[in-house]
């Protein structure tokens, strides 16, 4: 494992799109205008790896949360591009942007978000039938199975308990074989046994089948089941650290103070 502090911007070698799953360069964002404007991100330039499974980390009010927004496409930029593969989502309308996010962008979220009268079968399925496109069987069946929620298809979600819930959401999220899921706070809700369950899923997920997963995260010990954690602070890019532990994850929040 390894800390790596982020150089000066003056210094910061301009993001290779090479094997690039998602990417962002120069992307700004300030909320609000004139005196009252806010900067949530400030001119960042970062990466992630296809087939990897990187987690965001930084204070509350650092620009995380902001950062997988304009990644995913759910918020836009005040200035900068971000690109998703070789497609660049700046300056997409609005239709463009919801299909690429329904067709090559998965998410999890902290709250599930489930469809309450939707049995788990339907909640899994709803991306796809809604872009009236039928599921791979047999993939179909290997994320169930490895989910291990073959006994619970027909339960609705409020029979279901939250990491069963939380699992559920991520095969929605993995059944289109999406480019990048994306994954905020996914543990937020639930206890410490079901949380490394999800976790452990969604890092066999990126070793088994090659997906990218981005995950927002708060949590030490969630960021260590990353391959590589990227660093925020008052919305920059701070450092990054390879093959966290839940020390050295520890250590790099303390460093960010400093």
């Amino acid at each position: 494992m390894s800390w790596t502090a982020a150089q000066p911007a003056s210094q910061t070698q301009p993001v290779r799109p090479r094997e690039s799953a998602v990417r962002a360069q120069g992307v700004r964002k300030v909320y609000g205008r004139g005196e009252s404007a806010v900067p949530a991100l400030r001119g960042v330039d970062v990466s992630f790896d296809k087939g990897a499974f990187t987690a965001i980390m930084g204070p509350s009010g650092s620009g995380k949360s902001t950062l997988m927004h304009v990644l995913a496409g759910l918020d836009s930029v005040s200035a900068g591009q971000v690109w998703l593969g070789d497609t660049e989502l700046t300056g997409m309308n609005d239709t463009k942007l919801t299909r690429v996010r329904r067709d090559r962008i998965g998410f999890v979220f902290q709250a599930f978000n489930l469809i309450p009268a939707l049995n788990a079968q339907a909640n899994i399925e709803l991306p796809m039938t809604l872009a009236r496109r039928k599921p791979d069987p047999q993939w179909y069946d290997s994320i169930v199975d490895r989910l291990g929620l073959g006994q619970r298809m027909t339960h609705r979600p409020s029979e279901l308990s939250g990491g069963q819930q939380q699992r559920v959401a991520i095969a929605r999220a993995l059944l289109p074989r999406p480019d990048v899921i994306f994954a905020d706070e996914p543990t937020g809700n639930l206890d410490s046994t079901a949380g490394a369950e999800v976790l452990s899923m969604l890092r066999s997920s990126v070793r088994e089948t090659g997906q990218t997963v981005v995950m927002v995260t708060h949590d030490p010990v969630a960021a260590s089941y990353a391959d590589r954690v990227v660093m925020l602070a008052d919305g920059s890019i701070a450092g990054e650290l390879v093959a966290p532990t839940t020390d050295s994850v520890l250590d790099a929040l303390r460093h960010l103070g400093d």
